[in-house]
């Protein structure tokens, strides 16, 4: 098979097909810049342009939305309608586990007493369903919009065949991932983790991933963005250690990306399919082809493939609609019970009681105050720094602001996003990914806190 496989000559237009739309990707949806004297990319910008715009009727759009899907959800089910039977993509949608209509009818009830304010204000206020409807998926209702359409310039037009040939020699011993999931790597680093998700998801339903890679990918390279990283410091008053800080949360989340996809649950997870559907990735390099030719083969060969305008659109749309109506739900319900559960039980608290000696042996001050915010961060990343903002030692504020974005798979944003995906990942698995997360990163966290105070 590898000798029929002939290298071409290509013209110069073959290299633009791929190259111009891959560079309008990078450009839109992973190269930071400043505005405003804050560090944003091109489409966390537009998103937050168009929120601003419209944040008079965007709960009311969102309720409509996520009331559809569980109306949607429960109708299909019960009567199976031809309208939904006959289009594979609103079968998918509408088509899910007791569980997932459960969710999503949790999901619809919260965001009607929240939207109308009716019931105890434990559930509707500023801190719990308010903060998820007006605050956070106002955000990611745009942001989903945005990115549904740009994210084909990053998928469709080989940048992932490129930079897979390229990386797959690194990512596949390191890491146990294909090569082009370093794309979705980076997108999440630099950009935003709830990009890098749907890219995630998007990339397993087209069978690129196995359930075990997108696992791994969406629980462990789905980061905090550099942005939120400067809000949480400045939370906590140490901006002026920007420098160590990020090179902390580098280090640490790298070890953990290597460590996680070791153990269970992600080392449990599927190595099957989407559907059994499965596409070559190209990760064998055919003999006489360097990586970087095998790459380039790869990437314009795609290219070609995707030059149909009506097909773009359609599939961004697709994608857009995929991301409302089947994850928004999931968020309303996840977000706001961990918020319920963050700010008005002390469950989170008890939590942390384990934490205590581990604490101490580490010789962390204030260790009895720490351990309130290490599982509250399971619930929201901002929530540790919020509460350890208050802890009159810099060294314990340091680990704390730390240890909440290494944490990762927080419910109230990046983990419900998961959630709400095709991705194989059960809410308890969340909680144990949580768990060693914070193990894995802690003695690290730790040991550069010592160093740096």
């Amino acid at each position: 098979m590898e000798n029929k496989i002939t290298k071409k000559k290509y013209a110069l237009g073959d290299y633009f097909k791929f190259i111009i739309p891959s560079l309008i990707g990078i450009l839109l949806l992973m190269l930071p810049f400043q505005y405003e004297g804050e560090t944003t990319i091109v489409v966390a910008l537009l998103a937050g342009k168009m929120t601003s715009a419209l944040e008079n009727i965007l709960p009311t759009i969102i309720l409509g939305f996520i009331a559809f899907t569980g109306v949607a959800t429960v109708v299909y089910k019960a009567f199976k309608p031809a309208i939904i039977e006959k289009s594979s993509f609103l079968k998918d949608t509408f088509n899910v586990s007791n569980f997932w209509i459960v969710v999503r009818m949790i999901g619809v009830i919260l965001a009607v007493m929240v939207y109308f304010k009716v019931g105890p204000e434990w559930i509707w206020s500023g801190d719990t369903g308010g903060l998820i409807l007006y605050d956070l998926i106002l955000t990611l209702f745009t942001m989903f919009l945005f990115a549904g359409f740009l994210l084909p310039f990053l998928t469709e037009f080989g940048l992932l065949e490129y930079v897979g040939a390229l990386f797959t020699p690194i990512m596949r011993p390191i890491f146990q991932l294909p090569g082009r999931s370093s794309i979705d790597c980076i997108a999440s680093w630099v950009g935003d983790g709830t990009i890098g998700v749907a890219l995630t998801n998007k990339q397993y339903e087209q069978g690129y991933y196995t359930g075990k890679e997108a696992a791994i990918i969406a629980t462990t390279f789905s980061a905090v963005s550099i942005t939120f990283c400067l809000v949480v410091l400045n939370q906590v008053g140490l901006v002026h250690l920007f420098g160590p800080y990020y090179l902390t949360v580098v280090i640490a989340g790298l070890a953990a990306a290597v460590i996680m996809p070791k153990i269970p649950p992600l080392s449990k997870k599927s190595d099957g399919y989407y559907e059994g559907i499965k596409r070559d990735i190209g990760e064998d390099v055919p003999k006489g082809f360097t990586n970087v030719q095998w790459g380039l083969h790869l990437a314009i060969k795609k290219a070609e493939e995707s030059s149909s305008v009506k097909n773009f659109i359609v599939n961004g749309i697709k994608t857009v609609l995929d991301m409302w109506l089947g994850v928004l739900p999931a968020i309303m319900a996840f977000g706001t019970i961990a918020l319920i559960i963050a700010e008005t039980t002390p469950v989170f608290e008890w939590l942390g009681m384990p934490f205590i000696p581990l604490l101490k042996l580490f010789q962390i001050p204030y260790a009895v105050e720490a351990s309130q915010t290490i599982m509250v961060g399971f619930a929201d990343m901002f929530l540790p720094s919020v509460i350890g903002a208050s802890i009159p030692n810099e060294m314990t504020r340091f680990i704390v602001a730390t240890l909440s974005v290494t944490q990762l798979v927080y419910l109230s944003e990046a983990g419900a996003v998961i959630l709400g995906s095709k991705i194989d990942i059960t809410p308890m698995d969340l909680f144990i990914i949580f768990i060693e997360r914070t193990l894995i990163t802690l003695p690290i966290i730790v040991i550069a806190a010592h160093l740096i105070f």
